[in-house]
């Protein structure tokens, strides 16, 4: 049968060759997916807040990739691999790779300068992360995970709330605030 995906706005839709690695045949419903992505996110979160990373490995491309693989692989077969295919948001897929550098050069040199203070420099490092699309899914999520990282680093304190009274996964006025800034 397979899953069948109704999407909400703001919403990145899979293809069939993406939806097709789905690693767990059983799920059928968008609250079956959710509820697997989210126990994946969790030990994801954990795994990433409960180490010391040092900022060279941080604003890395591998880094980036790893923990998008880490908060999908138990879920996804394409988890922290680029996407292949184009989307309705972000840069075209050719065009990935050159933008994610370009994107981490500028954060470095925004640490190392003091450009802006270390909260701004996470929240415009989740939304050009997010502006990349470097996923099939998943980006939005892995960007605010990535930025949470980056703002226990440069300031030891915990991350972003994110919304997390009301959930950004749902139709709301929140969500819809949030995708339009």
């Amino acid at each position: 049968m397979g899953i069948k995906l109704d999407y909400i706005s703001g919403q990145t839709p899979l293809n069939e060759i993406e939806i097709s690695g789905l690693k767990i045949k059983t799920i059928t419903t968008v609250g079956e997916l959710n509820e697997h992505e989210q126990n994946n996110i969790e030990e994801a979160f954990h795994w990433a807040l409960n180490r010391k990373i040092p900022i060279k490995t941080l604003l890395t491309r591998e880094w980036i990739f790893n923990v998008h693989f880490r908060m999908f692989n138990k879920v996804w077969d394409w988890a922290g691999e680029k996407r292949t295919s184009n989307k309705n948001i972000g840069v075209d897929k050719y065009s990935i790779d050159p933008a994610l550098i370009h994107m981490l050069d500028d954060i470095k040199y925004w640490i190392i300068n003091r450009t802006f203070d270390p909260v701004e420099i996470a929240v415009r490092f989740k939304h050009r992360l997010v502006s990349i699309h470097c996923f099939p899914n998943g980006n939005g999520r892995h960007a605010r995970l990535c930025a949470d990282i980056l703002i226990k680093y440069l300031t030891g304190q915990d991350g972003f709330t994110w919304g997390s009274h009301n959930s950004l996964y749902q139709e709301s006025e929140l969500r819809t605030t949030y995708i339009i800034a």
